[in-house]
């Protein structure tokens, strides 16, 4: 017996599944039903068309014409600015390190020089012109004279003798003629020949006055705060000692002072006509902008013997 179907009134219904009633019939009478090319395709969110899609703003941000890359490149800029003036700086500071460390090199080099190495050199040249004053004095006759006579043969820019003061320095120092540095930085000390004429210690009156370095070139004067009023100033010819006491001394005075210098120089308290000696450098230590002044009185001579043996002050120092 035929199914009937159910009377749906004149319209069709639509099948359960969703599929029309054309396609139901289609089905029915065996013919294939419409393919995938047939229907349109429904957007797949996995496939390429959604991305590209949902791409659209994103890339549109970040684009090279986009807002969003925009704002980036108006951030990277400044900060790519900042790091090279970051590099500027830093190279600077250290270009300057690097010219401080040098200049300071070099004046560690020159303080070296100064204080060390010219000391050595002047030394070196003073000893060997001592010694060539010694010969000449070995191979030289003794006239006989007294302490007012001077040194038989001598030349005085070779020395005239020389200087011991047991409180200034152990050394024993050559004095020459002058007080250029050509004179002075040999490591000797030099009697004044300007801007007030040096007496000689053989002269029956006068002011023998001497310079010498405090430091570099020998530093011979370099202990001359050590003197104190007393202490004994002991000058050495070919055929006398000279023996001084200190009795004045000026710490610190003008360069420009000639006064001290003078035949009588009233600035140590003397007021009449003597045999004086005077010492004089710079100071403070490391400066020459003053000047540190001994005075002493010549207080006895003593005729040198054979064997050249030192006056009792000398022997007592040593």
């Amino acid at each position: 017996m035929a199914a009937t179907r159910p009377d749906t009134g004149g319209q069709a219904t639509a099948p359960a599944d969703g599929t029309t009633a054309e396609t139901a019939e289609q089905d029915a009478e065996g013919r294939p039903t419409d393919t995938a090319e047939d229907t349109p395709a429904r957007p797949d969110t996995d496939g390429a068309a959604a991305p590209a899609a949902a791409s659209g703003p994103a890339e549109a941000g970040a684009g090279p014409e986009g807002p969003g890359e925009a704002g980036a490149g108006d951030t990277a800029a400044p900060a790519a600015g900042g790091s090279r003036r970051r590099r500027r700086v830093a190279a600077a500071v250290s270009v300057f390190g690097e010219l401080l460390i040098t200049a300071g090199l070099v004046l560690g080099l020159f303080v070296v020089y100064s204080l060390w190495w010219t000391n050595i050199v002047a030394n070196q040249e003073a000893n060997r012109d001592s010694d060539a004053v010694r010969d000449q004095w070995a191979t030289t006759d003794d006239d006989g004279g007294g302490d007012t006579a001077p040194p038989p043969e001598f030349d005085p820019q070779d020395g005239i003798g020389f200087l011991h003061v047991p409180a200034m320095t152990d050394d024993v120092i050559l004095v020459k003629e002058g007080i250029g540095l050509d004179v002075l930085n040999g490591g000797v000390a030099g009697y004044y020949d300007t801007p007030v004429e040096s007496a000689m210690p053989w002269d029956e009156e006068g002011n023998f006055s001497l310079a010498a370095h405090r430091d570099g070139h020998g530093a011979k004067f370099h202990g001359i705060h050590h003197i104190e009023e007393g202490d004994p100033i002991v000058f050495e010819t070919n055929n006398t000692w000279y023996v001084y006491r200190a009795f004045a001394v000026l710490p610190e005075t003008s360069r420009f002072n000639t006064a001290v210098l003078e035949p009588i120089p009233e600035e140590s308290g003397a007021t009449e006509a003597g045999r004086y000696i005077t010492l004089t450098t710079c100071t403070p230590v490391f400066t020459s902008e003053h000047r540190y002044v001994v005075w002493g009185e010549l207080e006895r001579t003593e005729r040198v013997d054979a064997d050249r043996t030192p006056p009792e002050e000398l022997r007592a120092a040593d």
